[in-house]
């Protein structure tokens, strides 16, 4: 690494990825207006329907909108790359990347937790749910939730945004913080003892909030009838499913980073690094569209008005 100040970091992934740049940037192209199809559809729906607006819907919109936020923040970016052939990107934008997707995957945990705690309040008190999830209630966890990430992840990123890098390669399909600070001319140990710092205060909040939602959900349905436990983990399912899904493509992304990934193939290797972002933002909406019966009928006689669906299989969904 020499003393001369980086204006660019050379993405060496791409590299690898050039004989099939074509497929593989026609496949982000179809996933990317997928994503944003699928959650501004649901996001829509919502909006416009008030009988949809209650507590849980609510932060389904603010999942939506972070697949969204998430998927532009990466998509486009691997697209463009793999239209050019040099492969680089500036050190403002890299910087700029490395904001915007810690910030969503530091929000779309924080989201997941706050569905995990009004499927709490909904099994564990049903005859109080509407005072605990109250709208000015309900306001302060979707303002908390927004703006916690930001706070958290800001503060870290103040420091990383003070270095001077040297280093000109970047051995991913993005910008993550950890590789941003390796490139830096200076020694960085002090932040990555910060950094071991703010990820615990963008975890354990959270982890605590999901485990103890459960713990007493788990608590409570042990008391109740085999057909009332059926429904109320009909409930949880979409949650416990993306809280799963996200997890999953936490972990692939924490390997990646911690240990050496030489023997994996390309093909595997690019699917792990994005299926973080991609998967969840794709299965989300999904999830909760099918899986709320409520949403699920608002979307079947979305299709009848628009002719998209016979009316036979509509009438067989709602009812599923």
């Amino acid at each position: 690494m020499d003393n001369t100040t980086a204006l660019t970091f050379t993405m060496t992934v791409y590299a690898i990825m050039e004989n099939h740049r074509n497929g593989f940037f026609f496949l982000f192209l179809l996933l990317y207006v997928v994503i944003v199809f699928l959650n501004g559809l649901l996001i829509s729906l919502i909006l416009q329907n008030k009988p949809l607006q209650q507590p849980m819907n609510v932060f389904v919109t603010m999942l939506c909108f972070n697949e969204i936020y998430g998927s532009s923040s990466l998509l486009p970016s691997v697209m463009s790359m793999l239209l050019t052939h040099r492969h680089e990107i500036s050190v403002k934008w890299c910087t700029a990347q490395v904001f915007l997707l810690h910030t969503y995957a530091s929000a779309e945990f924080c989201i997941l937790a706050l569905m995990g705690y009004d499927r709490f309040a909904a099994i564990c008190y049903p005859l109080h749910y509407n005072t605990i999830m109250s709208h000015p209630k309900m306001m302060k966890l979707v303002v908390c939730g927004a703006l916690y990430p930001f706070i958290v992840f800001g503060s870290l990123f103040s420091l990383t945004i003070k270095l001077r890098f040297c280093g000109k390669t970047m051995p991913k399909l993005y910008c993550v913080n950890m590789e941003l600070v390796k490139n830096a001319c200076s020694n960085t140990s002090h932040i990555s003892i910060v950094g071991l710092v703010f990820i615990l205060f963008l975890l354990v909040p959270q982890i605590s909030m999901i485990a103890f939602s459960y713990g007493h959900i788990a608590r409570v349905c042990k008391k109740l009838s085999k057909q009332s436990q059926s429904n109320a983990l009909k409930t949880c399912i979409p949650h416990l499913l993306s809280l799963l899904n996200y997890t999953i493509g936490s972990l692939f992304e924490i390997i990646q980073a911690r240990f050496n990934m030489s023997r994996v193939s390309v093909q595997v290797r690019i699917f792990l690094s994005l299926y973080f972002v991609i998967i969840p933002s794709v299965a989300n909406p999904v999830l909760y569209g099918m899986g709320s019966h409520i949403i699920r009928v608002h979307i079947m006689k979305l299709l009848i008005k628009h002719r998209m669906l016979p009316s036979k299989v509509v009438k067989k969904v709602i009812t599923a």
